[in-house]
Parts: C-alpha cells; structure tokens; sequence
C-alpha cells in the first residue's frame, strides 16, 4: 500500500483522515474505516476526505497473524490528520505503545476529532484524553474498562457515544454506525445517506440504540418489521403514532414495542422521530428554506418543535444547518 492516501494528491482543504494501525489491530475496524472514509465518491461528484494509514512500526502484524501490513506512513502522518482513528484490538489488558499514546495525546492538545471503534476507548482511556468525558465501549469488556479507567464515563449498552471531538463505537458493527454518522455530522443526511447505499447499511441507527437485540433474526416471517417500516417511511408527513404502527402490523402497542426492542433496539417512537427527523435534514439540503414547511412534510409539527428537535440531536439550529449543509453550501 502506497505511503500516501488513497487519493494521489490531497485537494485542497479535504478533510483528512489517518488511522493508527498497532500491532494485533482488527482488521474488519480497518475495514470500516477505509469502506466510509477511504473511498473515492463519484456517486457523490467530489472526495470527502483524504484518508491514510500509519504505523509506528514498518511491519504490523494484524490480528492474531492472519496477514502483515506494510508499506504505510510512519506514525508522524498522525500529527497531519483533521479526524484521527486511534488503534483497536482484543487484547485489552496489554499496554498500548507509549509512541501510540503519544501522538494521541499530541492530536487531542491540538483540537484534532479522536475516533474510537471498538476497544479503541481503551486506546484513548490510556492516553487520559477520555478523564471526565463520556465513551462506549463493547459490552464484554465493560466491566474491565470501568475497573481501569474509574474517571471515564462508560455509557452502557449503547452503539456510540458522541462526545463532541471525541466519538467511540462500542462494537464492530457499531464501527459503521459511528462512521456514518461522522459523514452525516461533515456532510449531511444526503451524503451519509448515498455513502450507506453504496455499503448497503442502514442509513441512521442511532448511538443510544442497544449493542445487541434479543432476537437478531425473527423466529416467524410475518413477526419482521420491515413491512411496517416501509409502510411509516411512506406517510413520515401524516400524524402517524405508536397505536397506528401497531395497527398496521396487526398487534398491539405492547407487542410492537417489544418487537422493535428485540429486532432494532429501540422504541417505536424513538424509529419515528429519528426518521422524521432525518427527512427534515434531507429537505433542508435539496433547498427548502421554509422551516414551518419541512417540519410539517417530515410529520415535526411546528417550525418550534423543529427546532427543539434539531438542536436535541444533532446540537445546531435548522438555520445553522442550512447554511453548513443546504445548497448554497456546495
């Protein structure tokens, strides 16, 4: 692999992302990074960022010694990155290396974003950039990272944690949740929602969603959500509620509910009000200005309750997103 970014030459001004690979590093974390951030987008018409690997060592060898890595840049290409993806693996009660460390350190004093999947949070807990601060992390080791990192707080059982310049995935999967949500954060809906087609994943499952359901594939056919989710995705604008869902699905509220805590790890409302939501980022992005208009379209009610709704979740206002994300902005 070429020691510069996948991209040949870095445009000007493109978002740089570098990623720490250590010794015993899992490669599907790796995978995820390079599968979101890495990528060229001629889908989307421009890069969104420019993305790189780097090594404290000129040899890596990656987890359990499936395959060696080499031939990226030298740890120093850390202290270049805008967003830094700090090393994961699964021996967490090994010390992760003091350069390693170091230049995490030297990331965080400098205001880069610190991006950790996995047991990543065990990389930035050692480094003492988490002290105080919010993270997630796997369920397994839960009980351990508590243990050593007392200060840090864990938030259990969630997908990610966003902690403004320092965001953790708790698993795997997570990895490209926590992903896709950083492109959603850069970019917008729109741009995260092409970069989830062309990886046939779930555009938005939120951070405070549950790390495992309980029932991942349905026992019986007709107990599967998704007819009824296409069925909401289709009338977001209508005062559609919990009782109607169930209506449509032919069971009851309770029923429903625990369907939707078994098979998506979260409640009905909660899926409504994410969707909803998301339909007003899109609206906003292809050029509707009227606010009292995209809340009533994505079924938000008021150009108010936009705005609560707006700042709740993704921390800026429906005018401060307009302008970061709206045509006028591209």
């Amino acid at each position: 692999m070429a020691k510069e970014s996948s991209h040949a030459v870095r445009a000007a001004g493109v978002h740089r992302v570098v990623v720490i690979v250590d010794e015993n590093s899992n490669p599907f974390e790796l995978g995820c990074a390079t599968e979101v951030f890495g990528l060229r987008r001629p889908e989307i018409g421009r890069d969104l960022y420019d993305f790189r690997l780097c090594s404290p060592e000129p040899r890596t060898l990656m987890r359990d010694g499936f395959f060696t890595l080499t031939g990226v840049a030298g740890l120093e290409a850390a202290d270049a990155a805008d967003t830094l993806i700090v090393p994961n693996r699964p021996d967490v009660e090994v010390p992760r290396r003091p350069a390693v460390l170091d230049a995490v350190r030297r990331a965080h004093a400098r205001g880069t974003r610190l991006v950790g999947f996995c047991s990543g949070a065990f990389t930035l807990a050692e480094a003492g950039v988490l002290d105080g601060r919010r993270a997630a992390a796997h369920w397994q080791w839960a009980d351990s990272f508590r243990a050593r990192f007392p200060s840090v707080h864990l938030e259990s059982d969630v997908l990610f944690v966003d902690d403004g310049d320092i965001l953790t995935a708790a698993g795997s999967a997570a990895a490209l949740d926590l992903g896709l949500h950083v492109v959603r954060r850069d970019y917008g809906a729109e741009v995260a929602n092409s970069v989830s087609r062309r990886l046939v994943f779930a555009a938005h499952r939120d951070g405070g969603q549950r790390q495992f359901v309980e029932r991942p594939i349905p026992d019986l056919p007709d107990e599967s959500l998704a007819p009824v989710l296409a069925w909401a995705q289709e009338r977001l604008d209508s005062p559609l509620t919990v009782s109607d869902l169930a209506a449509r699905a032919a069971v009851s509220p309770a029923t429903l509910h625990r369907r939707f805590r078994a098979q998506l790890g979260t409640t009905p409302l909660a899926w409504l009000t994410g969707e909803r939501l998301a339909l007003a980022c899109r609206l906003i992005e292809r050029g509707e200005s009227r606010f009292e208009v995209v809340a009533r379209r994505s079924g938000i009610g008021t150009a108010a309750n936009l705005r609560t709704l707006m700042r709740r979740e993704t921390g800026i206002s429906p005018s401060a997103y307009k302008a970061r994300f709206g045509p006028q902005a591209n």
